[in-house]
């Protein structure tokens, strides 16, 4: 049956027939075709902060000082003018509805960061409900810092990271997460994970997991830490034990290994592993052991595939950490280069699934599995592990919910020259940074089509370009919907300086703010684009 996208025609056919069983909000997601944000103010008068995103739900816009000292969080209203022609539309705007302050009211502006804190801009989480937004204020990083206290070698160290649990409402702090003399990778969100109401925190230098439940009163409470320990009481099961040596049996425990012991417990850091990597090399065993059913070929595959790699086991760290569910963590294990390089890609890494209840290791691959890679490819809905009330999140593009995103993916496979580099490629993003994607229907792939080396709806920076960001209609591929072109309207007049772009989009509105900016600290070139 022909369709006519008038929105007029779109609204009578909403009447008169009934969408299919499931497909009622992809059927109102169409209205966007003809709703695009096709008008652009360029380089528009606004506060020279820097803006970071809209939450979920679209109330608020928030942004950070210059000086990495205040929130400044917003609120989008859409812009009004008066105007005393008959044909509106063909006249120029006022002068007062080009300035920011017509898109956008400051709520409130608060400090965060104290004495040699500053704000981490590169991250903020909102809540489920977008009732609270999570913020960090860390002091510098330093390198080549001491292992001190089971730390791990090689990983920076920061002196004091804490983190802000602010009501967005009212910009009143209701509570604060001190971690001292530790590194928790903040770009991006990267080192901490939100789950409806669970925050997972990855402690790189103690190789730590600490889980936090934020509560409705606005309270951050210690839920559990996996690392290690893995049960609530292991300490407490250790510590007890510990009492029962002898003082013979400690002088020869000294002896043998020439570990230090204090207070009746050996030194954790030389004569324990850590709970969870025992939880990992057990599992890599049974998993060896139970390939084979003869006991001679046992032995040989466990030499082979174990014991000789047994080191570079005991060598892993954790990298990053991700929710699939509740009670399901996903792990990523690696070097500890890997762990702190921003390209981590060249480095071997392997993905553990862990069960915080039973404290066990239930599934385990490496970087390069093809196992888990058809996993991802059916099923990256899961991988994404959005709160089920999320009402826009759950609709963002994936090549298992949308046939134009999976046929790109298998024409990235096509040309791949070996399936082995294409599968570490392709899982080099798992596990997901936490809200790293736009919920914007204008990244709906089976909407608009778009250039995604320029623009997509992942969150980062990308190298700018003078030429405008087409986006193209899927069911007319020839029709261009509307353009999006960051910085200056008549292009930069110096070539050589390395300009980035970010773009933020409002979650359902028309609206879009493109940001350019150089690597020299020059004021930003702020762009909004809306529909008139």
């Amino acid at each position: 049956m022909f369709r006519n996208i008038n929105v007029v025609a779109r609204i009578f056919e909403r009447q008169i027939r009934t969408t299919p069983p499931g497909t009622s909000v992809h059927c109102a997601r169409r209205f966007y075709e003809n709703f695009v944000p096709s008008f652009t103010i360029y380089d528009v008068e606004c506060p020279d902060h820097s803006f970071r995103k809209f939450t979920d739900d679209g109330q608020y816009l928030i942004s950070f000082s210059r000086n990495h000292q205040d929130l400044i969080v917003y609120r989008p209203t859409w812009f009004s003018f008066s105007c005393k022609e008959e044909d509106c539309s063909g006249h120029d705007l006022p002068v007062k509805a080009k300035k920011f302050e017509s898109f956008f009211t400051q709520l409130y502006c608060i400090t965060l960061s104290s004495c040699n804190e500053l704000i981490c801009k590169d991250f903020f989480l909102s809540m489920e409900n977008n009732q609270f937004g999570l913020f960090a204020t860390s002091t510098a990083q330093i390198h080549d810092a001491p292992a001190n206290g089971g730390a791990i070698q090689g990983v920076p160290f920061i002196e004091k990271i804490t983190f802000h649990l602010v009501r967005l409402e009212d910009g009143v702090i209701l509570d604060e997460k001190v971690f001292h003399n530790d590194f928790i990778n903040l770009t991006n969100n990267m080192g901490v994970f939100l789950y409806d109401d669970l925050l997972a925190i990855v402690s790189l230098r103690y190789q730590t997991i600490h889980v936090l439940q934020i509560r409705e009163s606005g309270n951050l409470v210690d839920v559990r830490a996996i690392g290690s320990f893995c049960h609530e009481d292991d300490e407490l099961f250790l510590n007890s034990n510990s009492q029962c040596i002898t003082i013979s049996d400690r002088s020869r425990l000294h002896q043998a290994s020439g570990n230090q012991v204090e207070d009746g417990l050996p030194n954790q850091g030389n004569s324990f592993l850590s709970g969870i990597k025992q939880r990992l090399l057990s599992f890599i065993f049974r998993g060896i052991w139970n390939e084979e059913t003869e006991q001679i070929v046992r032995i040989q595959c466990l030499k082979k595939k174990f014991y000789f790699h047994f080191q570079d086991y005991v060598d892993l760290i954790i990298w990053k950490v991700q929710f699939l569910d509740r009670h399901h963590l996903l792990i990523k294990f690696g070097s500890v280069d890997g762990g702190v390089s921003r390209n981590a890609d060249q480095h071997p890494a392997f993905f553990a699934v862990y069960n915080m209840e039973t404290t066990e290791v239930v599934a385990y691959y490496q970087n390069s599995a093809d196992e888990l890679y058809f996993l991802f490819e059916q099923f990256c809905d899961h991988f994404h592990a959005t709160s089920r009330n999320s009402m826009y999140m759950n609709f963002i593009s994936s090549h298992s919910n949308n046939i134009y995103a999976l046929e790109q993916l298998r024409s990235i496979k096509n040309k791949a020259g070996s399936f082995s580099q294409f599968v570490k490629k392709i899982l080099a993003s798992l596990p997901f940074s936490c809200q790293s994607q736009s919920p914007s229907p204008y990244f709906d792939q089976s909407l608009f089509r778009y250039d995604e080396k320029l623009i997509s709806a992942t969150d980062r920076h990308r190298q700018s370009t003078d030429h405008p960001i087409k986006f193209i209609s899927r069911r007319q591929p020839h029709t261009l919907k509307f353009k999006i072109k960051p910085g200056p309207e008549v292009g930069s007049m110096d070539g050589r300086t390395k300009r980035i772009s970010s773009f933020l989009f409002h979650p359902f509105l028309p609206l879009a703010l493109s940001i350019q900016q150089t690597l020299f600290l020059q004021p930003a070139v702020v762009n909004i684009h809306f529909r008139r």
